[in-house]
This record gives C-alpha cells, sequence and structure tokens, in this order.
C-alpha cells in the first residue's frame, strides 16, 4: 500500500491528517537511510571479500608457476609433458580470471558505494535537515500565534498592526519551509526508485559479466582439461604397468643368488652338463660355459679334458633357447638352444632350477613349445574368436586376470605334442578370463617386436619408424602381429561398453609384445615407450598394415640422452582473442541492453 500524496495546499491547512501523513513520510525515510547504510557497509564487505580472495588465488598461482617436474629417465612420453606444463597452465589460467576480477572489481566502489553515499548526503541529508527547519519554523509560527492571540484587544493600534505584521512574517517562514519540505521528501521518495537500485545494477552487472568471462575461460579450459585427464589416465596406466616390473626386479634383485650381478654384467658364465650321444648311448660331459649376451656367443670349455688330447673351447652362435618339460627327459633342470652351426639342438643340464631360469632369462629362453608355428596361429586364432564372439563388449577384457592354474591347464592341454589344438574353447572349463591370459602368456613367449622407436618427437616420425620396422619383421612375425592388431582394433571399437581404448592395450600388451635388452629400472621404466608403440599400431592400422612404406625408409637409430628441452610443444589452453573491459557507469545502463553480455 503506498503513501497518500502530500498536496501544497496542505501546508497552508497543516492539519492532523496532514501530520500525520507527513510522519508516515518520515518514518519511510529513516527506514531507506537505515537500509542505505547496510547496503554500504555490506557492499563494502563484498568488495573486501573478492579483493582478499582474489589475491589468495593469485598466490597460489604464483605457487603453482614456480614449481617444476622432474622426472626419471632421459625422455618424456608426450602425456608426461603434458603434465610437466600442467602447473604453468594452470597459473595462467588461474591469473587470467584474477586480472579480469580485479579490473571489473576495482571500479566497484566508483559503481555502488560512491553513489549510494552521495544519495544519502545530498538527497535524505538535505530532506532531514529541511525537516528540521520546517519543525522549527513551526514552533517559531505557533508560539507566536499563541503570544498573539493572547494580546489585549486594548492595546494600541500601532501595538496590534506590529503584532499582526509579525505574526504574518513567521505564518510565510512557516509556509514556505514546510512546502519545501514537502517538496524535498516527496523527492527523495521517488528518486531512490532510480538512485538506489541504479548503483544496485552497475555493481551486480559487474560481477554478472566476470561470471560471464569466467563462463568462457572454463569453455576454453574443458578441452583442455579432457587431454589432460587422458593424459593423467595414461600416465597412472603407465605407472601401474612399470611398477609391476619393478616390483618383480626388486624381488629377484633380493635373492641371495646374485641375479642382480648377473644381469647388470653382459656375460654369464657356470658350469653347465651338455648331452652328447655316441652309437652306444648317451653321456653328460661337464664344460664351463660362457654366454655373451650382445654377440649372442656360446663358448663351451671341457671341465675335464681327456688325457692325451687337445679339445679346446667350442664356440657356437645362439638362435633360440627353449626349456625343456620335464616328461621329455629323464633329467633335471634341462633345456635346449638351437645354433647356427649345428643341425640339431644342443640340451644342456643346469645345476640347479634357478641355475637354469639365470640362463633362460640371459638368452632370451622361452617355455617349451612355445612357437610361432601353425599351432600358435591356431591358438591365436581361436582365442580372437572367441573374444569377439563371447566378450567383446565384456568391460575390462584382456584387464582382468585368469587364473595361473587354468591358464598353464589350457596352455599344457592345447600345446600337448600328441594332440595339439584339440581344445573346444566354448566347453565350462574355460572362461573369458582364462582364455585372454593364456593368448598374452603365449604371446610373451614370442616376442614379435624387439625395439621401440616411440622416442622421437615427431609423430610422423615415430609412425614411420614404425611402419618401416613393422616391414622388416620375418613374415610369420608381420603375419601374427597384423592378426592381433587388428583384433585390437575390434576391441577398442566397442571402447563404449568395455572401456579398453588404443592406450589402455598399449599398457596390457606393450610389455607383451616387446622385451627390454637387459632387466634394469632404467629398461623398465622404458615400457611406457612399448605402449605407445601398441596405440600407435591400433590407431594406424590401415596404413601400417594394408600399404608398404616408402622404399627410401629406414628404421632411425634410438636417440641418444636429450640434453636439451623438447621443442614440441605440449597441449595448452585455447587462448581467446585479449577483452577489453571497459570501467561501467550508471549511465552506461540507462539506455543501452547492449551492455549485458549474454550469459551462456
Amino acid at each position: 500500500m503506498g503513501h497518500p500524496p502530500l498536496e501544497f495546499s496542505d501546508c497552508y491547512e497543516d492539519s492532523p491528517d496532514f501530520r500525520e501523513r507527513l510522519k508516515c513520510y518520515e518514518l519511510e525515510l529513516e527506514r531507506t537511510s537505515k537500509f542505505l547504510k547496510d547496503v554500504i557497509k555490506d557492499g563494502n564487505s563484498v568488495i573486501n571479500a573478492i579483493k582478499g580472495y582474489s589475491m589468495a588465488v593469485q598466490k597460489f598461482s604464483q605457487t603453482l608457476s614456480v614449481f617444476q617436474f622432474d622426472f626419471i629417465g632421459d625422455s618424456l612420453t608426450d602425456d608426461e609433458m603434458n603434465i610437466a606444463e600442467s602447473f604453468q597452465e594452470f597459473a595462467g589460467l588461474l591469473q587470467e580470471v584474477e586480472d579480469d576480477r580485479m579490473m571489473l572489481v576495482q571500479n566497484a566502489c566508483d559503481l555502488l558505494i560512491k553513489p549510494l553515499e552521495k544519495f544519502r548526503k545530498e538527497q535524505i541529508g538535505v530532506t532531514k535537515e529541511r525537516r528540521k527547519k520546517f519543525e522549527k519554523e513551526s514552533e517559531k509560527y505557533y508560539s507566536q500565534l499563541d503570544k498573539h492571540l493572547n494580546l489585549s484587544a486594548k492595546k494600541k493600534e500601532t501595538h496590534l498592526q506590529e503584532a499582526d505584521e509579525l505574526l504574518d512574517k513567521e505564518r510565510r517562514n512557516f509556509y514556505e519551509s514546510s512546502v519545501e519540505y514537502v517538496y524535498q521528501i516527496q523527492q527523495v521518495q521517488d528518486r531512490k526508485k532510480f538512485d538506489v537500485v541504479e548503483p544496485v545494477l552497475a555493481f551486480l552487472h559487474s560481477i554478472l559479466t566476470l561470471n560471464n568471462l569466467t563462463v568462457e575461460m572454463t569453455q576454453d579450459f574443458m578441452p583442455y582439461k579432457q587431454e589432460l585427464q587422458l593424459s593423467l589416465q595414461n600416465t597412472r596406466n603407465h605407472f601401474e604397468s612399470t611398477r609391476e616390473e619393478i616390483e618383480e626386479l626388486m624381488k629377484r634383485m633380493k635373492d641371495p643368488t646374485q641375479i642382480g650381478k648377473m644381469h647388470s654384467q653382459p656375460v654369464i658364465e657356470g658350469y653347465l652338463y651338455s648331452q652328447e650321444k655316441w652309437a652306444l648311448g648317451v653321456s653328460w660331459v661337464k664344460y664351463y660355459c660362457k654366454y655373451h649376451k650382445d654377440s649372442k656367443l656360446f663358448v663351451m670349455v671341457p671341465a675335464e679334458p681327456k688325457p692325451a688330447t687337445k679339445q679346446g673351447p667350442t664356440e657356437l652362435k645362439l638362435k633360440s633357447c627353449f626349456r625343456r618339460k620335464t616328461e621329455s627327459i629323464d633329467k633335471r633342470f634341462c633345456f635346449d638352444i638351437e645354433t647356427y652351426e649345428r643341425n640339431t639342438p644342443v640340451t644342456l643340464q643346469a645345476v640347479s632350477e634357478a641355475n637354469r631360469k639365470l640362463w633362460m632369462e640371459a638368452m632370451y629362453g622361452k617355455e617349451p613349445v612355445m612357437e610361432l608355428n601353425e599351432v600358435g596361429f591356431k591358438f591365436v586364432r581361436k582365442c580372437i574368436n572367441f573374444v569377439e564372439t563371447k566378450g567383446l563388449t565384456q568391460e575390462g577384457v584382456y584387464r582382468t586376470v585368469g587364473s595361473n592354474i587354468q591358464v598353464q591347464k589350457l596352455l599344457n592341454v592345447f600345446f600337448d605334442q600328441k594332440c595339439p589344438g584339440d581344445v573346444d574353447f566354448h566347453s565350462s572349463d574355460w572362461d573369458i578370463k582364462t582364455i585372454t591370459s593364456a593368448m598374452k602368456f603365449y604371446l610373451r613367449c614370442v616376442p614379435i617386436l624387439l625395439n621401440h622407436p616411440a622416442e622421437s618427437d615427431n609423430l610422423d616420425d615415430r609412425l614411420g619408424a614404425i611402419h618401416c620396422l613393422t616391414y622388416k619383421l620375418p613374415e610369420k612375425n608381420r603375419e601374427m602381429l597384423s592378426l592381433l592388431i587388428q583384433h585390437l582394433v575390434n576391441v577398442c571399437g566397442n571402447s563404449g561398453d568395455n572401456l579398453m581404448t588404443p592406450s589402455n592395450m598399449g599398457v596390457i600388451f606393450g610389455p607383451t609384445l616387446m622385451r627390454a635388452k637387459e632387466e634394469t629400472v632404467a629398461a623398465m621404466l622404458d615400457i611406457k615407450f612399448q605402449n605407445i608403440v601398441v596405440e600407435i599400431l591400433i590407431e594406424d592400422y590401415t596404413k601400417i598394415f594394408c600399404s608398404a612404406p616408402d622404399e627410401s625408409c629406414t628404421a632411425p637409430p634410438m636417440p641418444p640422452p636429450r640434453i636439451t628441452p623438447r621443442k614440441r610443444q605440449p597441449i595448452t589452453i585455447a587462448k581467446r582473442p585479449l577483452r577489453i573491459c571497459l570501467a561501467v557507469n550508471c549511465g552506461q545502463l540507462q539506455n543501452t541492453e547492449s551492455n549485458y553480455l549474454p550469459l551462456v
């Protein structure tokens, strides 16, 4: 319910009703004055809070910007480059937001506080002064009126005339102050509708403009955030796969046998017994043997030379090494080596199971019958067919691991020399985890790739090098690799259901398909580059396997340790053109709507 208007003519009547209505205006004036005082106080608190928040964010930004990541190893993956630069990107984004915030808030006092204080002083303050004058003149007039009415009629005419003139003067002063006060108090009541709202509107406009700019920056930030999250997930996956390998290495290094020493040296040596067949039977001859890892040269020196004979060392060039099955020979700890000099394998006996493991690891020995042959191709094809029929959309396919007992049982049955390949995969004995784990085990026993040109900065160089190396593989290796990668392309095509992306597949199959040249922490850390090779094989399957590389293509050598920073730029937050943010004032908001930025 609004206040009834005050008429100027009411000032002359000065009725009780007029005074009552005037009192309502005065109460509203006091309420408005108190409201403005609170708004100014709270507005200052908001401005100071925003400034304090902005200063804290800028300090946080500076802390982020000065930190530099230090990585292990000579080379960084693209994901590690993105992570290394992430804090600088965060700091730049935060600083840009706070620059805009301070630009818009630094005028907040002029937008909100000063106009409201001016209204309180020039409008409400003036009205209160005129009220005082009105009350003073009212008191003087009615006091003079009382005196005038109490004058005796017997007074001299000149005295009465002077009294009349004085009363008339006081009446005019009272009427004048009353009219001015009524005018002023009604003006304040009308002016506050815009003089009070406009500053608040301008202040809110600055806040919402900042919010709009923040929304724009958020839109710029989202693609970077998604790319960085992918880099973080890839790096976490690489860490998990590397951690498992390093933990295994650590356990072996804790063994009292000097495994660490054996692996760290280019030569492994010790006593072995060699099976030698004669016309009258078989004998086992003791030799002191040396194996040179780099040259693959195997040297056998007789430990007990026969008298009156000159028997020198035997030198053989290693082709491959296989563990002998226990049931295939009546001796323990045996393994076979194939050499270029002999047509039949050389059967050797180690002095213990741990010793046999050492020799086999040094020679990249394989499990028995795990060869890249027709049975192996049949096994991989049956595994792939089962996965694509039953498990293509299963979440975490290839990531989940089957029971080791069941895996070994499946491998032993399938690769049984008496009836190889005679296994029904659709039997209830085999589940998807057992089959995928068995296929990975088989592929680990027959490494298809031996190096990884993924450390190049240039993506085209990486792809070209992998394309070239793939075509340099033996035909069977390339055929098996193509068969597997085509299957992984199909699996990744259903990543919306199974969550297995090329990056995830790289983590799983990188160490499966490739082997480090030595078992050291540095070699284990290079697993991340093995993973990248598999990613590229999956993502560029058509180019790599369906077209030949350039005739001039040569695989680039592995780059030396990097001593200068990489030149390739990591991902960055998109930068919009510089914004021109002008100070906003109340006048700009009166007649134009274009000053409002759309909130998106």
